[in-house]
């Protein structure tokens, strides 16, 4: 009999432990989900949005079609500027930068929410051409 109730006491403290774990791992991939927040973007970010829009094409997350002629619009807004063009450099390299100072690397997400990251982009790039 001692032992069945060593047995269910050690299955109530496993289980009281997997809850605990259970709710650590929760908070977790709350605060990494978190971290997926869309930059805000604006007139600082425009290379970088074109630089993403590049990416988000060459890895087929975007048709060239639907984001062609936003990127050319973008890149013709920011010839000649220094900053701008590190921006573009650092979106084709799939790091998005908002104006807020948040960024996102869309290198280190899964293909489903790069593929909304690349709308987001092309959404509010649309915007601001």
């Amino acid at each position: 009999m001692n032992s069945h109730r060593t047995i269910l006491a050690a299955v109530a403290l496993f289980a009281a432990a997997s809850a605990v774990q259970a709710n650590n791992l929760l908070d977790s991939l709350k605060s990494q989900a978190g971290n997926y927040a869309m930059p805000a973007m604006g007139q600082n970010t425009l290379g970088n949005a074109a630089g993403v829009l590049q990416y988000c094409v060459k890895n087929n997350y975007l048709s060239a079609d639907a984001a062609s002629g936003v990127k050319d619009k973008l890149m013709g807004m920011i010839t000649g500027q220094k900053q701008q063009q590190t921006g573009y450099a650092n979106g084709a390299k799939g790091l998005l930068m908002g104006d807020d100072g948040k960024s996102l690397n869309l290198k280190g997400i899964s293909g489903k929410l790069k593929t909304k990251a690349c709308d987001y982009v092309l959404k509010n790039a649309s915007s601001l051409v």
